[in-house]
């Protein structure tokens, strides 16, 4: 079968090639094409999305989103948990996302396992109450760490706790960014890597603007 001759507008180079199909006037290149009638039937509504956006732009976290996921009982929270390990000064040294049913004691070992292997000249490490279980301190024998265990402070109202404060900066730096304001992610690699990306985002504003004129800190 012959291809269908060039127009005459076309060079001669092009002749024999075969050439596309006119797109029909109302529509553009890049635009959706319309659903079928099958399609808009199982979507329970006339030939739009039933939430009214644009398929390509969703506009918050989809409900029925896979990866790992749990429940927090204790604090009444469902979904993941960001743990994250943090040098004296605020900077990220791990992170390790996982879902809210595991407790914060029972993963510290991982997270001090990656951030030991990072940086074998860390000794000692700082941690709330809730560290205070024994899979934390084996972890912490067996990696040849020193845990010190920094309680809260008897007294009413917001009393800053030594030490604890550096890491809640940290997280209220990491929240100021638009991607980690909700867990948008699906898998926990993808979660830990935006905030490792945040982090050295963080970390690269410092030099470049040495003078800004930032809050001192607390003298402990």
């Amino acid at each position: 079968m012959a291809p269908p001759a060039a127009p005459a507008s076309l060079p001669a180079l092009v002749h024999g090639l075969p050439l596309l199909p006119r797109l029909p006037g109302s529509r553009r290149v890049g635009d959706l094409a319309p659903p079928s009638g099958g399609d808009a039937a199982r979507a329970g509504g006339p030939r739009s999305d039933p939430l009214g956006r644009h398929p390509r732009h969703p506009e918050r976290q989809d409900h029925g989103k896979g990866g790992a996921r749990g429940f927090d009982a204790a604090k009444k929270v469902k979904g993941r948990k960001r743990h994250i390990a943090v040098g004296t000064s605020g900077f990220l040294l791990g992170v390790l996302v996982h879902a809210t049913d595991i407790q914060d004691a029972d993963s510290a070992g991982a997270l001090l396992t990656r951030i030991k292997q990072l940086y074998c000249w860390l000794r000692a490490v700082f941690a709330d109450s809730i560290y205070n279980r024994m899979p934390v301190i084996l972890a912490c024998f067996l990696l040849g760490l020193t845990l010190i265990i920094v309680r809260r402070i008897a007294g009413g109202g917001f009393i800053l706790v030594p030490r604890r404060w550096v890491v809640e900066r940290s997280f209220g730096w990491l929240g100021r960014w638009r991607r980690l304001s909700k867990d948008y992610e699906e898998r926990t690699g993808v979660a830990e890597a935006m905030i490792t990306v945040t982090a050295i985002r963080i970390m690269l504003h410092r030099p470049a603007h040495p003078n800004r004129k930032r809050l001192p800190s607390p003298s402990f």
